[in-house]
């Protein structure tokens, strides 16, 4: 099943799109990867998804891949002794370490953590932002907070702290067995949320061991100001814009959307823009006009992926959900401005052997006109390079590891194939022209670029280059 644009779609599964048949809808209407929230997974549920997933892969012959969500630490406050509290703009409030009800004055708030890095002028934003407090006094045990946005506050709401550095790690205990339950299955990327620091991804890594690949997801202030050490840890990014918009001001959020989804491509990393983007079709047939403006701004932006969240988890119209933002960035990758875009933001490649071959084979398949790159990858690190350069042709990954193939399903502009890797160099170009054309890409007569390393099966060994003509067999 050939996809018509270089973007991925990722879509989460819920109650709406949990059963295999609802599961392969999904996929024919255009997703290529799936996430699964571990905020709303337990492990039983987790094993019968991997399942359903693997065998929707074995029904279509196409590799997914299947994105784990980690739900990270949740701060909230405690309860009230009534149906909550009216916070007024102006007044004191109080949160305490006291384990007793709240009421009009105090609140309950068990992160003792929060109370040893929270300083004076600091905000604590309540409620997905919709009040907001600044710190007046802070203590061990209390902070005094003066009221700067009120409203009706009620128990166990979320607690921000855009402008608090907290002492603890983006992985709690659950995190850890939902994480090892996750890679026990083999599943293909791993969510981070909560990061702060680069120091953060060390433990996920540690567990991973190279299992799954790890994805930093960048939702707060303190991790967008250490993007770049960031990224040399992780695998991929995901812009979390929902709560990027509680932490920090609304109008900062599509440019610190667009600095994330460039630093990505610099480093040849995958980006992930998430949240909100079909937002409407949770209970509508189709989307705002200014919904589809937005998944468009992505795909213009060069995003590897673009992901729906409860469109397509408890939505009313998962499928359709779907099939619109597959149609937008078809749209949209066929617009006379598309070209000139992406390639006005393309860095220039690393001072390597590999590197050099990636930008190469660009060059000369957009010169020549050519139907399509092939690229052979074992490790996945060519065709990372592949899609860094944003070709105008598509890229056609030959991998003869499952893993490899699933984990590149989230990267921009891969068609991938599952095939055993090449015997020699003959082999090579034959193998390679004879896919292409079983795959759609390569008629008789045409030529190809063909990319890999020798000696064959070395993983990151990049470093031919060849085009090769498709005969009426496959052969050159």
């Amino acid at each position: 099943m050939r996809r018509k644009r270089s973007i991925k779609i990722l879509a989460t599964l819920g109650p709406a799109t949990s059963e295999e048949d609802r599961i392969a809808e999904l996929f024919e209407a255009g997703a290529d990867v799936f996430r699964i929230n571990m905020s709303h997974t337990p492990h039983k549920l987790l094993k019968s998804l991997h399942g359903r997933l693997r065998a929707v892969e074995a029904r279509f012959g196409r590799p997914i891949g299947i994105l784990c969500d980690l739900q990270g630490p949740k701060l909230r406050i405690g309860t009230f002794s009534g149906d909550g509290a009216d916070l007024v703009e102006g007044d004191t409030f109080v949160l305490d370490t006291r384990d007793t009800p709240g009421d009009g004055k105090r609140v309950y708030l068990p992160h003792p953590p929060v109370f040893e890095a929270a300083e004076e002028g600091h905000r604590l934003l309540l409620d997905d932002g919709r009040i907001r407090l600044r710190v007046v006094t802070a203590a061990r045990n209390r902070l005094e907070c003066v009221v700067e946005v009120g409203g009706k506050l009620t128990a166990r709401k979320g607690v921000s702290l855009p402008d608090t550095l907290l002492p603890f790690g983006a992985m709690t205990d659950k995190d850890r067995a939902d994480l090892d339950a996750a890679l026990n299955l083999g599943v293909d990327w791993v969510a981070l949320s909560f990061v702060q620091r680069p120091d953060d991804l060390a433990e996920a890594r540690k567990m991973t061991r190279g299992r799954a690949a790890i994805m930093a997801k960048i939702e707060k202030p303190q991790a967008v100001q250490r993007l770049d050490e960031i990224i040399e840890m992780a695998d991929g990014l995901m812009v979390a814009r929902g709560d990027l918009g509680v932490e920090m001001p609304l109008e900062a959020v599509p440019g610190v959307q667009k600095r994330i989804t460039r630093a990505g491509r610099r480093a040849g990393k995958p980006v992930v823009v998430a949240t909100q983007m079909l937002e409407s079709m949770i209970s509508a047939p189709v989307p705002t006009r200014a919904e589809v403006s937005d998944v468009a701004t992505a795909v213009f932006e060069g995003a590897d992926a673009i992901m729906l969240s409860a469109e397509s988890a408890v939505g009313d119209f998962p499928v359709e959900a779907v099939a619109t933002m597959n149609r937008i960035a078809e749209r949209v990758e066929t617009d006379a401005n598309f070209a000139s875009i992406i390639n006005a933001q393309r860095a220039d490649p690393e001072a390597t052997g590999p590197d050099a071959i990636s930008a190469a084979a660009r060059t000369v398949s957009d010169t020549l006109k050519l139907p399509a790159i092939v690229c052979y990858t074992s490790s996945g690190a060519t065709g990372l390079r592949a899609a860094r350069e944003r070709p105008d042709r598509p890229i056609i990954a030959l991998s003869p590891n499952p893993a490899t193939s699933r984990r590149l399903a989230l990267v921009w502009g891969l068609h991938c194939v599952l095939t055993e890797d090449a015997h020699d160099e003959n082999d090579m170009v034959d193998r390679a022209c004879r896919i292409a054309q079983q795959e759609g890409f390569a008629k008789p007569g045409q030529r190809i670029i063909v990319t890999a390393g020798v000696p064959f099966g070395t993983p990151g060994a990049t470093n031919m280059l060849r085009i090769a003509f498709v005969g009426d067999a496959g052969t050159y």
